[in-house]
């Protein structure tokens, strides 16, 4: 029950995360804004 739990919320974070970019740039600016902020914390 708990396995299935996961893959749900999993698939879910994944669905909700594709959205939120709807294009390439989009996802390049995601991508770059995480690098930014790892960079920030370290």
């Amino acid at each position: 029950m708990l396995r299935k739990f996961a893959v749900v919320a999993l698939v879910a974070a994944g669905a909700m995360s594709l959205s939120a970019c709807n294009t390439v740039r989009g996802l390049g600016q995601d991508i770059q804004s995480v690098a930014d902020a790892g960079d920030r914390v370290t």
